[in-house]
């Protein structure tokens, strides 16, 4: 009977979380996350004036997020290509995603949702003290242009600048 209570609590969670994912063509939630360059970034500092990616990844140091990590390093001269800020986010603290940025070389800022309530406006929220990975595109008037539910972590880099080209949105100058 225990585990049952359990698995009903665990799926009226997931259930609870999907209810409120975001769709394409929403506006992109507010938010406020310190990023791992010890900077603070918000959603006002993009609206009008440049889109954004936000890649959701569930924990800092794990197998898949250090290979999705790793490949947009890789792909940072793709990602650049493009006018587009592109974030990696977990529910990290800002001083472990800047730890888990320096162990591979990125240049990558990482940002922190620790109250997970950031996560839980994109619908990605709702696992205890781990994201979905999930990666919004956001244009510069702040609506959600894409959502990949499907993220491959050893090619992430690379799927992101190409979506980047295929959204439309603009090449730097």
């Amino acid at each position: 009977m225990k585990q049952l209570t359990r698995l009903v609590a665990v799926s009226l969670l997931f259930l609870a979380s999907s209810a409120f994912a975001l769709e394409v063509g929403d506006k992109a939630p507010d938010f406020k996350l310190q990023g791992s360059d010890g900077k603070t970034y918000a959603l006002a500092d993009f609206v009008g004036k440049r889109g954004f990616v936000l890649a959701w990844f569930p924990k800092a140091f794990t197998g898949g997020c250090t290979a999705e990590l790793e490949d947009l390093r890789d792909n940072a001269a793709a990602i650049d290509a493009y006018d587009a800020a592109v974030f990696m986010v977990s529910l990290d603290p800002p001083d472990k995603n800047a730890e888990f940025a320096k162990s591979v070389d990125a240049k990558q800022v990482l940002l922190s949702d620790v109250d997970g309530s950031v996560a839980s406006a994109f619908g990605v929220g709702g696992l205890g003290t781990y994201a979905k990975r999930w990666t919004f595109y956001v244009d510069k008037d702040g609506v959600v242009r894409a959502i990949d539910t499907e993220v491959a972590t050893d090619t992430a880099g690379a799927d992101i600048a190409r979506k980047l080209g295929e959204l439309g949105f603009p090449k730097r100058k």
